[in-house]
C-alpha cells in the first residue's frame, strides 16, 4: 500500500542544475581544470563534497576537498540570489498538493546542501507539505547508495515498499532501487543523457502521475 513519496529536488522540483554548472564551471575556473562533458555528467545527483573529492583525485590537486566545495557553493549562493531563471518545474506544485491533500506522506531526499534545500523550500513555500527533509551531504554514503532513501523512509515511519521514489538522474535511480523502492523516473528537457532502464516508470510531465494514477502501482 502506497503510504510515502520520496521527492529528489534538483531536476525534480526545481531545477537548480543550470546554476549548478555555471557554479561548477567557475571554480573549475579558479582551480585551472578542464572538465568535459561526460566527466561532468557522472558527477550529477552526487553531493558536492563527493564531487569535489572526485576531481582532487583525477586531477591530483593539491587542496582539500572543503576548499573546492567553499569555492563553488560561494558561487552557486550568488547565483541562487541573481538569477531569476530558477523556478519549479512545470506541474510539481500541483502534483505535491495532490499527494499532500490525499494523506500521502511527503519527504524530501536530496543530494544537496542542507542549506540549498532550506533556499528552494522558503522561496517556494514548500514545508507546509513535507513531513522532512534529509540533505545527502550529512550522510556517510552518497547515491547511488541507497542510504539516503532508507533513512527518508525511517522519517516518514514507513516501510520501503511503501514507498515510491520520484527521481531524475541514473545515481539517484540506482539508490532507490538498492533502497527496494519503486522509482518513477522524470525525464523531462533538463536530463542529459540518464539511463532510466531501472526505473519502474518513466514519465515525461508529472500529469501523467496524478495520485488517482499512481494509488495502485504498489
Amino acid at each position: 500500500m502506497l503510504k510515502a513519496i520520496l521527492f529528489d529536488m534538483d531536476g525534480v522540483i526545481v531545477d537548480t542544475e543550470p546554476l549548478h554548472y555555471k557554479a561548477y564551471h567557475k571554480m573549475f575556473d579558479d582551480y585551472k581544470i578542464k572538465v568535459n562533458d561526460s566527466l561532468y555528467e557522472s558527477l550529477t545527483g552526487q553531493s558536492t563534497k563527493n564531487v569535489c573529492t572526485r576531481l582532487i583525485n583525477h586531477f591530483n590537486l593539491d587542496a582539500h576537498p572543503k576548499d573546492l566545495e567553499l569555492c563553488k557553493r560561494g558561487h552557486f549562493n550568488n547565483l541562487f540570489e541573481t538569477d531569476e531563471s530558477l523556478q519549479l518545474l512545470d506541474g510539481v506544485y500541483d502534483i505535491i498538493v495532490d499527494y499532500y491533500n490525499n494523506g500521502l506522506i511527503l519527504v524530501l531526499a536530496s543530494s544537496a546542501s542542507n542549506s540549498t534545500i532550506e533556499k528552494v523550500f522558503t522561496r517556494f513555500k514548500l514545508d507546509q507539505f513535507f513531513k522532512a527533509k534529509i540533505s545527502g551531504a550529512t550522510l556517510k554514503a552518497s547515491k547511488p547508495h541507497p542510504e539516503i532513501f532508507e533513512k527518508a523512509a525511517q522519517l516518514a515511519n514507513v516501510k520501503q515498499s511503501e514507498c515510491i521514489v520520484i527521481e531524475d538522474s541514473t545515481n539517484g535511480i540506482q539508490a532507490a532501487k538498492s533502497a527496494g523502492s519503486y522509482c518513477i523516473a522524470y525525464n523531462s528537457l533538463h536530463s542529459k543523457n540518464q539511463d532510466y532502464s531501472k526505473a519502474d516508470l518513466v514519465i515525461t510531465s508529472f500529469k501523467e502521475i496524478p495520485y488517482q494514477k499512481i494509488k495502485s502501482l504498489i
